[in-house]
C-alpha cells in the first residue's frame, strides 16, 4: 500500500501542485504560532511540551485517522488518506519554482537576477556573490530542500507504514522541519519569537529525526551516481559542513556528480544560522574546507536534477519490489 500510495502522491504533486501560499501550510503557521504563544514560557520542560503539542499531535490524529479508516472503512479509504497526507508534505513542486527560475537566469547569464532570486528564496545576502558561487549555492540549497521536500519525507513514511502506523512519519519528519525551521529567528516565520529553550529543543530534535533518512539519500545518491566517490565524500568531507546530516548529504552529492560544494558557499549559511548553546553550526570554513571536485558550473544543475529523480525511481523500485514480495509471500 506504501508503494501506491507514494505513487499517487508524486503524480498528483506533478499535476497539481500545492499553490505556494496554501490554506493547509497556512494553517500550520498558526498552529505554530498558537502553541508557541500558549505553551512556551522559556523554561526546558515547556519546550517539551510546546514541540510535543506542534509535532507529535498532528502525527497521532494523522495516526488516528488511519486507523479509524482502515477498520472502519477499510484499507482503499485508509490508502486515500495516506495520499493525502503525502500529498501535503512531500513534492517537488514546493521549491521547484525557485530552482527552475534560479537556472534559467544563470543559463541566460543574468546575474543580478539570479542574484535577487537567491535572496528571495534563502533570505541571504547574495549581492557580492561571483557566478560560480551562486551555482554553487543553488546546487547545495536544492539538494537539501529535495531531501527535506521528498526523500526525507519518504523515509519516515515507508518506515512507520511499514509497522502499520500509516502516514504518521511523513507528518512527524515534515512538522520537525518546519517547527526547527520557523523557530529560528533567522526565518521569521513566527510573528512572536521563540524561546532559547524552544529554539536548542526543536533544533536538536529535528537533528535526530533527521539522522537516518540524510544517510538514506545519500546512499540513494551514491547508488544512482559516482558510487566511489560519494562514498568517499560521505566517509571524510561530511565533517566539512556546519549541519552534520546536511552535512552528509552534500558531501554524497559532491562525490556523485563531481562536483565541489563548500568552502565559500557556505559562510553565508553559517553566519545566518542561529547558535544557541549546546548546538554546533559553525565551521572551519575556507578554500581547503570544500569537498574535491570540479568547480560549479551551469551544467551541474541538470546533473542535480537527473540525480534526484533517478533516486525517486530507486525508492519507488524498492518499494514496489517489498510490496511484490509481501503480496506473493
Amino acid at each position: 500500500m506504501s508503494f501506491f500510495a507514494i505513487l499517487f502522491a508524486l503524480l498528483l504533486e506533478q499535476a497539481r501542485p500545492l499553490a505556494a501560499h496554501n490554506r493547509i501550510h497556512a494553517g500550520l503557521r498558526a498552529w505554530a504560532l498558537w502553541v508557541g504563544r500558549n505553551f512556551d514560557a522559556g523554561k526546558h520542560h515547556h519546550a517539551w511540551v510546546a514541540w510535543s503539542m506542534a509535532v507529535a499531535l498532528p502525527a497521532l490524529l494523522a495516526l488516528a485517522v488511519h486507523w479509524l479508516l482502515l477498520w472502519g472503512l477499510g484499507w482503499p479509504f485508509a490508502m486515500l488518506w495516506s495520499v493525502a497526507i503525502l500529498y501535503l508534505t512531500l513534492g517537488f513542486r514546493q521549491f521547484s519554482h525557485h530552482f527552475t527560475r534560479l537556472r534559467d537566469a544563470l543559463e541566460e547569464d543574468d546575474q543580478e537576477r539570479a542574484r535577487r532570486l537567491l535572496a528571495e528564496w534563502q533570505q541571504v545576502d547574495a549581492s557580492d556573490l561571483p557566478r560560480s558561487e551562486m551555482v554553487r549555492h543553488v546546487i547545495e540549497y536544492s539538494v537539501l530542500a529535495a531531501h527535506r521536500h521528498v526523500f526525507g519525507v519518504l523515509a519516515w513514511f515507508s518506515l512507520l507504514a511499514a509497522l502499520g502506523l500509516g502516514p504518521a512519519g511523513a507528518v512527524l519528519y515534515r512538522m520537525a522541519e518546519f517547527v526547527a525551521r520557523t523557530a529560528t529567528p533567522r526565518r521569521g516565520a513566527l510573528a512572536a519569537p521563540t524561546s532559547l529553550a524552544l529554539q536548542v529543543l526543536a533544533l536538536r530534535c529535528w537533528m535526530v529525526v533527521d539522522w537516518l533518512p540524510a544517510r538514506l539519500t545519500a546512499l540513494c545518491f551514491a547508488v544512482v551516481g559516482s558510487f566511489e566517490e560519494a562514498i568517499d565524500g560521505w566517509r571524510f568531507h561530511a565533517q566539512r559542513f556546519p549541519n552534520d546530516n546536511d552535512g552528509v548529504v552534500l558531501a554524497a552529492t559532491a562525490g556523485a556528480i563531481n562536483v565541489r560544494l563548500g568552502g565559500e558557499a557556505l559562510k553565508l549559511q553559517v553566519e545566518a544560522l542561529p547558535a544557541p548553546p549546546g548546538i554546533a553550526v559553525e565551521a572551519n570554513i575556507g578554500d581547503s574546507d570544500r569537498t574535491p571536485g570540479r568547480e560549479p558550473e551551469v551544467g551541474h544543475l541538470r546533473s542535480v536534477v537527473g540525480l534526484v529523480w533517478r533516486s525517486v525511481v530507486v525508492w519507488l523500485l524498492l518499494l514496489a519490489l517489498l510490496t511484490l514480495a509481501r503480496l506473493l509471500g
